[in-house]
């Protein structure tokens, strides 16, 4: 196997390398050269590593708090003024284009013929 396809399946094994990219942090170029000196030596790689961070774990206490503090009613208000604007909306879109189309399919007259300079 290349050294190229060995790289290209450490990186398929390595997904946290992969956002570094994705967010611009490195370049697929720095990590092979990295890879080329160091090959897949867990100290050269350590860095680039991204643990789990407990702090971003959400915490069932907090949802429960969180879960109290939701009024109902309140919401329902709101969705309720939401339908209400979007019921205006559908009404004033819905009208006016019924007087657009009742203005195309109207009684056409033909025109006069006008004639100039005596044709």
């Amino acid at each position: 196997m290349s050294k190229k396809e060995e790289f290209k399946e450490f990186i398929r094994n390595k997904p946290e390398l992969v956002e570094y990219i994705k967010n611009k942090e490195m370049t697929l170029q720095s990590f092979y050269e990295l890879y080329d000196v160091y090959g897949s030596d867990e100290e050269a790689w350590r860095p680039y590593e991204r643990s789990s961070n407990p702090s971003n774990l959400v915490n069932p206490s907090k949802i429960t708090d969180i879960m109290k503090n939701i009024n109902i009613d309140e919401i329902q208000k709101h969705i309720n003024t939401a339908q209400k604007a979007l019921g205006v909306v559908e009404d004033l879109t819905t009208k006016g284009t019924s007087n657009v189309t009742n203005a195309i399919k109207g009684p056409l007259s033909p025109r006069p013929l006008n004639k100039f300079f005596e044709d």
